[in-house]
């Protein structure tokens, strides 16, 4: 079995579990048809908050309260891991403050607004969120939680992958979005606690904003250039020293990028065929099955991260050529 570094405990992996099946509803998991090929796909854009990040967020807020139930927290997010601490400060009656940057998805940003917490918009990129959220936590005692450098995330959000392999145990190859890499750590970490290491999994980055992918190479994380991307969840650097870099490079797993134009037309794809409303992070996925796997043979999987796309921008690609 592969010794995944970083990885949370094996009590960590269960109070996630608990916490998650006390709280959440399991999301669908169900076969869909992509370019005339069956896949199985686990549809975490059904979760209440419309992605996957309330699972880790519910973990690594149960974890802080029975910790100490008066503390606060504060959390960095490009929009959906801030919409799962929203909704898990409600559920578990934490005290939230939310930073994302002043150019987050307005459909995320929306939704957030409808908790009982604090929001603060900052900056231009996830990064600088991040840093900002970072000197807040310094400056009025609140407990910061990573949307992925945080081993009570990656124990919930492995909870997604546990209740896929339920239902399709014969799955063989499995492609995961990666942002941070809180959800694939999530995946390596419920595959090997399942003894699955049969199953082939591969990640995927937006080209415009692939940090990860560089890492593996060896590059330093601060020498990748970002450019915009409508994979929004995807954007961003990676954290020098980060529990996730470690779990995927220990792995060993393939991380490959896709084109803009491509998840473009994997949204609109998405919708088309199969009705699946889907944001830019979980098309990434989506186009990377249609593209460059289309002639693999294996039983395909899919792990659709999130719905959370502004419908101006899902009108205009509907209607793109």
């Amino acid at each position: 079995m592969t010794t995944l570094i970083g990885a949370p405990s094996a009590q960590q992996l269960e109070q996630a579990r608990e916490v998650v099946k006390r709280f959440l509803r399991p999301t669908p998991s169900v076969v869909i048809s992509i370019r005339g090929r069956d896949v199985y796909a686990k549809l975490d854009n059904l979760q209440v908050t419309g992605a996957f990040k309330v699972r880790g967020a519910l973990a690594a807020l149960d974890a802080v309260r029975r910790a100490d139930p008066s503390t606060g927290v504060i959390t960095s997010s490009a929009g959906n891991h801030g919409l799962g601490i929203s909704h898990a400060a409600s559920l578990l009656g934490v005290r939230a403050t939310v930073v994302v940057p002043a150019n987050a998805s307005p459909v995320k940003v929306a939704k957030i607004q409808k908790y009982d917490v604090e929001l603060i918009q900052f900056g231009s990129s996830y990064d600088e969120a991040q840093a900002h959220a970072r000197e807040l936590s310094q400056s009025r005692g609140l407990h910061f939680v990573s949307p992925f450098n945080n081993p009570n995330v990656v124990a919930g959000q492995a909870t997604s992958f546990d209740e896929f392999l339920d239902v399709f145990p014969d799955v063989e190859h499995v492609v995961v979005s990666v942002g941070g890499g809180g959800w694939i750590s999530g995946v390596l970490v419920s595959r090997a606690a399942n003894n699955r290491e049969d199953i082939t999994i591969t990640g995927v980055q937006a080209e415009n904003s692939a940090a990860m992918v560089h890492y593996l190479r060896g590059e330093k994380p601060d020498s990748v250039v970002h450019h915009p991307t409508i994979a929004d969840g995807l954007a961003g650097g990676v954290d020098p020293g980060s529990i996730t870099n470690d779990i995927i490079s220990s792995s060993g797993i393939k991380v490959v990028t896709i084109a803009e134009s491509s998840i473009r037309s994997a949204v609109r794809e998405g919708v088309e065929t199969n009705g699946l409303v889907m944001e830019g992070s979980a098309a990434a996925s989506y186009g990377v099955i249609s593209e460059q796997l289309a002639h693999e043979h294996s039983k395909m999987g899919i792990l659709i991260s999130g719905r959370n796309i502004a419908s101006d921008l899902l009108r205009e690609i509907l209607t793109e050529n």
